[in-house]
């Protein structure tokens, strides 16, 4: 059935509450320690900082996070490892402070070395799920109003912004990132499509 339509916030969180046991499912060598990691420990480090930043290794570690979640990218990992520490230390305070806007955090984190908008995405939701919900190509496929998922800045402005939406109309119940994370889940992950 299509999440998306239902306007049923236990079916929501139904597939909310199945997302762990979806990672553990896909298979892949340190997808439910990293996953944990960037739901619970990495959320409460940034808001432990102010300002918040986030450091080269953080940032490495999410992208390696999104790499295991979705699709792996050996050179991408590479440009994130080039980036010094006071580089990403900078790009994230300034995309740090510049929340809630929707557009101007991810532009700083993008400028990044191997940065795009779906690695922004994630360092965002980290620190503001109900702002910015971590760019998914399997959860952006079940959004129709978006059309083809691609991973780009004006792509992820209007799939934040659906997710929201969709947050807002379940009366608040979910994040817009719970929102994505249990599209993500009724997808079956990326181990469905193996």
């Amino acid at each position: 059935m299509d999440l998306w339509a239902s306007d049923d916030p236990g079916r929501w969180r139904a597939a909310l509450d199945a997302y762990p046991s979806v990672v553990a499912a896909q298979g892949v060598s340190r997808l439910v320690e990293l996953d944990r990691w960037w739901r619970e420990e990495l959320p409460s480090l940034l808001a432990s900082r102010a300002p918040a930043w986030l450091g080269r290794e953080e940032l490495v570690a999410l992208t390696e996070w999104k790499m295991k979640r979705g699709e792996y990218r050996p050179r991408n990992l590479a440009l994130v490892r080039s980036n010094g520490d006071e580089a990403v230390r900078a790009a994230s305070e300034r995309a740090f402070a510049a929340v809630p806007d929707p557009r101007a955090p991810v532009d700083a984190l993008v400028e990044l070395s191997g940065v795009g908008a779906a690695t922004a995405s994630a360092a965002l939701a980290a620190l503001r799920p109900d702002r910015y919900p971590f760019l998914d190509e399997l959860v952006a496929a079940q959004v129709p109003a978006l059309g083809p998922p691609k991973f780009t800045v004006p792509f992820y402005l209007r799939y934040a912004q659906a997710l929201r939406e969709r947050a807002a109309g379940l009366g608040g119940a979910l994040t817009s990132d719970e929102i994505a994370r249990a599209l993500w889940a009724h997808a079956g992950g990326k181990a469905r499509l193996r």
